[in-house]
């Protein structure tokens, strides 16, 4: 095949070409490195400096990108998570070799499971010392790109100064091709010190791929949705991160199918709609419902363990499964797979179906969201949905929350109201503990003019409590609410159910208000019925605020086993 065209680049102008050919002195392969993030779109900077990286921290003080930089490698990947989620643009996290990079990786795998686009640069050790012999170096790992291969999404290796913009590029439209997540780039010590003769790094191109349905696919789609009886949508975490919470509501209400939202995918479709199942599910009646359903849309999520409840559904109808990520595509339930991101997918749908009205449909929810009240009524469970509607009092409706594994967290993902797309957000990807405080930090970065809010129990934020520091070195204003039960609840919770007795989740722990006030930090210990008022009084304050709440939760019934 002959090609007559190529595609066209904008010529350099001769002052273009002058610095070209006369770069500044002094630069390093650091230098490269962040001219070329600079180039691509970047701002900010996480991470944590170390010995070899050195060359990286270096080159960041010579550049216009921003640093943030937190205590403790893990709580950098979770900030920059957040970030990736809450804008959607790509976050670098600056790591060190060995220990600094391995610290990193729960996080690394939250943002996996996430879909959060995160740019990781790490050092490695001197060139010479790489190849698998054990030569002694600080940080030495047999193969440190080995640990990282099964938890990021590609890996991109270093050797030489003229290979960073490239290998830099490449993970930039790696991390941001749907479905997005986190990527790994590996440069030894050396080639970061090394002074360079390169020029400046410009004219790099890293736009990602744009992934399409195929038409053929929608047209079967299109064919059966407007065709069903009863259909219904589960829509997860891809339409929020799609931007497709628009196009998921024009669907739903052109087929009058009923929408329940995943975990993952709070907020995409309004809590009060007349369709809206809201996110209840982990409930009988909820599962009930998709099951009956004749033609089930599934967008943006595998139907993993929770949006399954706990793989007790077992769809009747016929599965249409719009998903990014190849791998989850019937990874659970034979459907008509369609692998496309999902906000192009819902509008070619949209042209694609003919209308239908279903005058029964919005009947059929309400019966539904009807019997689920009652079953969570007859558990007397009524301090949990209290301080869920204080939380959301007091919490504007454009403020992003963020939530760690625990009771609170769990009940807010069913029953909570996001109120909007892409602000509610929690580790329920991976499940780790740790991730809400840090991860608020780095939503704030992203967007300093609205409060955040971050929920912990006292177990979770025990993993966090070196970021109230840098909370209080960068003015960052998170309100950090602590449920403090004592222990780790949930755990508790589980080990009675399965075994009648608890093993290690009973814990020792501070006076949460005085540590926080020994940052620096202003605190108060508040009550269920002062809590709207608390954290109302925190959200209007300049800068970081704890509120310790004391409280003994229970989880709602389950209905799976």
């Amino acid at each position: 095949m002959s090609h007559d065209h190529h595609d066209e680049r904008p010529a350099l102008t001769p002052a273009q070409i002058g610095a070209a050919l006369n770069p500044p002195p002094g630069r390093t392969g650091g230098d490269l490195v962040v001219e070329t993030l600079r180039g691509l779109g970047a701002t900010t900077v996480f991470g944590l400096p170390g010995q070899h990286a050195l060359g990286l921290f270096d080159a960041l003080r010579r550049s216009s990108l921003d640093y943030v930089g937190l205590r403790v490698e893990n709580n950098a990947g979770f900030a920059a998570d957040a970030y990736g989620r809450v804008t959607g643009e790509v976050a670098p996290l600056f790591l060190s070799t060995g220990p600094g990079a391995l610290t990193s990786l729960a996080a690394l795998q939250e943002a996996a499971a996430a879909s959060a686009p995160v740019l990781a640069v790490s050092s490695q050790i001197p060139a010479r010392g790489l190849g698998g012999g054990r030569h002694g170096h600080l940080h030495e790992l047999r193969d440190q790109q080995a640990s990282f291969r099964d938890v990021v999404k590609s890996v991109h290796i270093v050797r030489t100064a003229s290979q960073i913009p490239s290998a830099i590029g490449a993970a930039w439209e790696s991390a941001l091709t749907a479905p997005h997540g986190p990527v790994w780039v590996e440069i030894p010590q050396d080639v970061l010190e090394a002074v360079t003769t390169l020029p400046v790094v410009s004219g790099l191109d890293a736009t990602p791929r744009e992934l399409h349905a195929r038409p053929e696919l929608i047209a079967v789609a299109a064919d059966l949705l407007s065709r069903a009886e009863r259909p219904a949508i589960i829509a997860g975490g891809g339409v929020v991160r799609s931007d497709a919470s628009g196009k998921l509501r024009a669907l739903a209400e052109r087929l009058d199918a009923p929408v329940v939202t995943t975990y993952g995918g709070k907020g995409a479709f309004p809590w009060e709609h007349p369709l809206s199942l809201q996110s209840w599910v982990e409930d009988r009646h909820t599962t009930d419902f998709l099951e009956d359903a004749d033609v089930l849309l599934v967008v943006g999520s595998g139907l993993g363990e929770l949006s399954s409840n706990y793989y007790t559904f077992a769809p009747r109808g016929r599965v249409v499964q719009i998903e990014a990520d190849a791998g989850k595509l019937e990874a659970n339930h034979p459907a008509l797979g369609i692998h496309a991101d999902a906000r192009g997918a819902l509008a070619d749908l949209i042209e694609a179906v003919t209308p239908r009205e279903d005058p029964a449909a919005a009947e059929r929810v309400a019966g539904v969201l009807a019997r689920v009240r009652e079953r969570i009524a007859a558990q007397g469970r009524d301090l949990e949905q209290h301080l869920l509607a204080e939380i959301r009092t007091a919490l504007p409706d454009a403020s992003p929350s963020f939530w760690d594994m625990t009771i609170l967290a769990y009940w807010a993902w069913a029953a909570f109201d996001a109120r909007r797309p892409n602000t509610m957000h929690s580790a329920q990807g991976a499940g780790g503990l740790g991730y809400a405080f840090p991860a608020a930090l780095g939503a704030v970065v992203a967007d300093p003019g609205r409060p955040v809010l971050a929920v912990s129990g006292d177990g979770g934020a025990m993993y966090s409590l070196a970021e109230l520091a840098t909370a209080r070195q960068y003015g960052l204003p998170v309100t950090w609410l602590i449920v403090d039960d004592g222990g780790y609840g949930i755990l508790r919770e589980y080990l009675t159910g399965a075994f009648g007795e608890t093993t290690a989740t009973e814990l020792a722990r501070p006076d949460f208000v005085a540590l926080a006030e020994s940052f620096g930090v202003p605190a108060v210990r508040t009550s269920p019925g002062t809590l709207a008022a608390d954290l109302a009084e925190a959200f209007a304050r300049p800068g970081p605020s704890v509120v310790v709440l004391p409280a003994l939760l229970k989880m709602f019934e389950p209905t799976h086993l």
